[in-house]
């Protein structure tokens, strides 16, 4: 007797089984996961920038008054990002973060959002928070509440960024990242 297809399975038009339920689940994550960042992308793009942009963004504006320096942006980043130093740039060059060199260590540079920066950001909120809600209103409160801690579970196991077994593989303490473009 043979399994039904999948959802994933018919929206990739896989023809045969997957190998493993795992297998499975991980692809239709980095689908589900792909279709929300375009869906995402549609909200930050009128305004000139990206999703990581956007990211960092919201990072220094919680950094507030302090500010950040760059590495710890670069490790508060949703998703990983060789060329933080990149972002900062466009940012910067469009006059949505400032950043200076710090008198202490002239090797940090430290960053801050700037007005315009906040203005963006208040702009992009309420489109930004009807995107997530109009994406996950399938799912009840239970529902989110239960795949949140599911995504928690995940993101603690082998190949958390500092999980002990990782570290002993791959002596670096970071999960093996897959080499993506950046989203647009």
């Amino acid at each position: 007797m043979s399994r039904m297809r999948s959802a994933v399975q018919e929206e990739i038009q896989q023809r045969r089984p997957f190998s493993s339920p795992s297998e499975e689940a991980v692809v239709a994550l980095v689908r589900t996961a792909d279709l929300l960042r375009r869906a995402l992308t549609d909200v930050v793009e009128p305004q000139g920038i990206t999703l990581q942009q956007y990211n960092v963004l919201r990072i220094l504006r919680g950094a507030g008054a302090e500010g950040l320096p760059t590495l710890e942006i670069a490790g508060r980043m949703i998703e990983q990002a060789p060329g933080v130093t990149r972002l900062l740039d466009r940012l910067q060059a469009k006059n949505l973060v400032r950043r200076q060199r710090s008198a202490e260590d002239r090797r940090q540079i430290r960053c801050w959002i700037a007005p315009a920066g906040l203005e963006l950001l208040t702009r992009l909120q309420s489109a930004m928070q009807e995107g997530a809600r109009g994406f996950m209103a399938p799912l009840s409160e239970a529902d989110l509440a239960s795949f949140v801690r599911l995504l928690d579970a995940l993101r603690a196991g082998p190949f958390a960024p500092h999980s002990a077994s990782h570290v002993a593989v791959t002596g670096t303490g970071r999960a093996p990242v897959p080499q993506n473009k950046e989203m647009k």
